[in-house]
């Protein structure tokens, strides 16, 4: 009796073709497949006479110099007291809340100066406000 082990083959399992027919199958069922927006209800929209056109706001542009002067769409506000401030953007804003606000401040601006202009456009109910910056040199 021979009792020595026998080499045994190693197998190996090639994935390849498999892959192959996946892909295939895919790139089938994508080709083939249609898609329709079909909608099942009938419905009849109510007609109107005239139609409301909104025109897109202009953004109200708020500069703040280094030495904390209020520049309101360029023109320069008569002092930089927070009561000025809010009657200035109360008039510009014409009683709507949803009109952006870019607020441009020197890097050398007092801190207060930017946070009583945030104040006063927050009490004024804008909060649609982006703060403008400049890229910083590589």
């Amino acid at each position: 009796m021979n009792f020595r082990p026998r080499a045994q083959p190693e197998l190996d399992i090639n994935l390849t073709p498999l892959i192959d027919v996946v892909f295939l199958l895919l790139i089938f069922f994508m080709v083939s497949t249609t898609f329709q927006k079909e909608s099942q209800l009938q419905i009849q929209l109510p007609e109107a006479s005239e139609t409301e056109e909104s025109t897109p706001q202009k953004p109200i542009e708020l500069v703040i110099n280094a030495e904390g002067r209020y520049f309101l769409d360029g023109n320069e506000l008569v002092n930089d007291s927070l009561e000025t401030l809010l009657a200035a953007l109360r008039k510009r804003a014409r009683g709507t809340k949803d009109v952006p606000i870019i607020l441009r401040a020197d890097a050398r601006t007092p801190h207060q100066a930017v946070i009583t202009a945030m104040d006063a456009a927050a009490q004024l109910g804008l909060v649609n406000m982006s703060i403008a910056t400049a890229r910083r040199a590589q």
